[in-house]
């Protein structure tokens, strides 16, 4: 199918054209939202966002798509015809083109394994120590996933921004990704978010408009028929159901760009906080989560297997998982795996710098007890010890040590 130019100053025939042929529409309720695995907590249900059990993470270096969180801010749109559905690629840029699957399947395809983690995970903790907004996270949200599609510095060339770009020819240095999603926190307008240009152009970056995940199409929850999958970064950048790729001068205006998704001090509180004195959150913090035990576990004396994972943005591997079980008195390291029978190494050629680590270690537990988890990435970044340092009116980033209160029965 041939690219089909845009115009650059009738912004009304663009729309007249998606109201003819949208492809891709937002429902305007939840009736026509998927059917949904029965063994997810669901934390809300409209819009629908939901975790599996922290166990199912262990269970496999993959997550499945049915048991990968779901984080949706409105009805999840629909497909009309695939055929039809296209997406914009515009702004500061001298020929906008009009892309439709064909066009995205014909560049070269890409297979990134990486882990995507709601910037919220953990989030009931960190509202045990004092009341944030947001939805009620566990330990859940986030998952593991082989994304397949094209790249985005491939796609920029397509409109004459050549890789490894930070500034295109008319100013541009953002680039802004727009859903279908229509959601109140945008006044009914559209979900949208952006990344750096030069990250975008970056092929190392591994940026994609991903159309598969593991193997398979993507589930409508997870953006069908095309999403961007931003590694290393916080889920809110990775846009789902996308609909136009602009080139800006600024960062994206939108809601959950400047009024949300910010790390703000614990000093800072509703009646006192600015927006515009912190900067979107992009690469996530290193994050170390036990999944083989809840938070209150009760265990027969003897032999336990303790195992979950471990995580750090931008690309930055595992160093090292520590376990405690003595309530943070003396540690024991975990043991790091990837993939089976290849042992997992920082950095190396063989580890997919943008996923996970699962760990285990098993220890002798006697006594009811604290057990605690920690990890450290490649560039010696720690988690911090105390909740409470780094608590924030919107409950973001808890990177806290993991907590298990375990209980031995006699």
């Amino acid at each position: 199918m041939l690219l089909l130019p845009l115009s650059q100053t009738t912004n009304q025939n663009f729309d007249i054209h998606h109201r003819i042929m949208p492809g891709l529409t937002a429902p305007s309720d939840y009736s026509t939202d998927p059917p949904r695995h029965p063994s997810l907590q669901i934390n809300s249900k409209e819009p629908f966002n939901a975790e599996p059990p922290r166990s199912a993470l262990v269970s496999s270096y993959l997550t499945p798509a049915d048991l990968f969180y779901k984080r949706n801010h409105g009805p999840v749109p629909i497909v009309d015809d695939i055929e039809r559905y296209s997406v914009s690629l515009s702004g500061l840029v001298e020929n906008p083109k009009q892309l439709f699957m064909n066009d995205i399947r014909k560049l070269p395809k890409y297979n990134v394994t990486a882990t995507l983690q709601c910037a919220g995970n953990r989030r009931t903790a960190m509202s045990k120590t004092k009341t944030v907004k947001g939805v009620g996270w566990d330990v859940s949200a986030i998952g593991n996933a082989v994304w397949s599609g094209a790249k985005l510095a491939d796609l920029l060339e397509l409109v004459g921004i050549q890789k490894l770009t930070a500034i295109a020819q008319f100013k541009g240095k953002h680039v802004e990704f727009v859903s279908v999603d229509k959601c109140k926190e945008e006044n009914g307008g559209p979900y949208k978010s952006s990344i750096p240009l030069i990250q975008a152009t970056n092929p190392e970056a591994d940026v994609l408009l991903a159309y598969e995940m593991n193997g398979e199409p993507l589930t409508r929850d997870h953006g069908y028929p095309l999403r961007v999958v931003v590694p290393g970064v916080i889920g809110a950048r990775s846009v789902k159901w996308l609909e136009a790729i602009n080139i800006i001068a600024e960062e994206c205006q939108g809601f959950f760009m400047q009024k949300d998704y910010k790390m703000f001090p614990p000093s800072v509180n509703w009646d006192n906080i600015n927006w515009s004195t912190r900067r979107p959150q992009m690469d996530f913090p290193v994050q170390c989560v036990i999944c083989s035990l809840e938070d209150v576990s009760t265990i027969k004396p003897g032999k336990v297997k303790i195992s979950g994972y471990a995580a750090s943005g931008g690309g930055r591997g595992i160093e090292r998982v520590d376990v405690s079980i003595d309530g943070g008195k003396t540690w024991i390291e975990a043991s790091r795996s990837q993939k089976s029978g290849i042992p997992y190494i920082t950095d190396d050629d063989n580890s997919d710098k943008w996923a996970w680590v699962l760990f285990e270690v098993t220890a002798d537990i006697l006594h009811s007890t604290e057990v605690i988890a920690k990890a450290v990435d490649s560039s010696a970044n720690v988690q911090p010890e105390k909740v409470e340092d780094i608590w924030n009116l919107r409950g973001i980033l808890n990177t806290s040590w993991h907590r298990i209160q375990v209980q031995v029965a006699d």
